[in-house]
């Protein structure tokens, strides 16, 4: 048994300018757990993140968080869903303006009921749970790519999120600082008991992750399954994929 459901997908179907990106996708993400989306570039996996947070609608089908359908709510409505996410973005997103303590005190710039000193106190612990202690004062710029991406998560988990996203994690790190981001996403999950989705090309990220791995091929979820499972599969669309082998006779390749 997967237990309770963190996010649903039902029959999800979007289209942009007439192409159709997702044609039916159902998908069961469990409370607690690291669910890791792969496929390839282009093929909806984004699209996907975005539908969680109520940044696209679709076209058909529903969304369920906790349960609730988002789906038709309005931007008031959505506001108590989107703080239920942190969300690292592929570039960590930062504002290059800001200070470190800046940019991960970002989300709580319009809370009245925090003093400076509490604000303080969660940039500090946050920092420390990412390893970066110390760097308050310090700007983007002054960061190497994989302490960006440390800094990205800490803004997304300073107010306790129920669900963190991660888009592309790893993306242009060198394979040591990428082991250290994904243990870093385990610690998370672990410590502060979240719901994790993550969305990789990178397949050592998704074996090491992910205690489910769900593959979009050709607009629709083609295996869901364990780490062991999806790796060790003779599937030949699997199979393909995970070893990064094209086949010329599919249209999309």
């Amino acid at each position: 048994m997967e237990g309770e459901a963190a996010i649903e997908f039902v029959g999800i179907h979007k289209s942009f300018r007439g192409q159709k990106v997702l044609d039916g996708v159902d998908l069961r993400i469990p409370k607690g757990k690291t669910t890791v989306i792969i496929g390839r570039s282009g093929g909806g996996k984004s699209v996907l993140l975005k539908h969680l947070v109520g940044l696209l609608k679709p076209d058909a089908g529903e969304v369920l968080i906790g349960g609730q359908n988002i789906v038709g709510l309005d931007e008031r409505q959505l506001l108590p869903v989107r703080r239920r996410f942190g969300m690292l973005f592929q570039g960590a997103a930062l504002f290059d303006s800001m200070t470190v303590h800046e940019n991960v005190a970002f989300a709580f710039r319009r809370d009245t009921t925090l003093s400076a000193a509490e604000i303080t106190e969660k940039v500090t612990d946050v920092l420390e749970m990412v390893e970066l202690p110390g760097i308050q004062h310090k700007r983007p710029s002054e960061l190497s790519g994989g302490m960006r991406k440390r800094v990205g998560l800490a803004r997304a988990i300073i107010y306790k999120p129920e669900i963190v996203l991660y888009d592309e994690p790893t993306t242009g790190l060198d394979p040591v600082v990428s082991d250290s981001i994904d243990k870093l996403i385990l610690r998370v999950r672990d410590r502060l008991d979240v719901t994790s989705v993550v969305v990789t090309h990178d397949m050592r990220s998704a074996r090491r992750l992910g205690q489910r791995v769900m593959l979009l091929h050709e607009r629709k979820v083609y295996a869901v399954g364990t780490a062991e499972e999806i790796f060790n599969s003779q599937d030949p669309v699997i199979r393909r994929f995970i070893e990064g082998v094209s086949d010329a006779k599919e249209n999309d390749f």
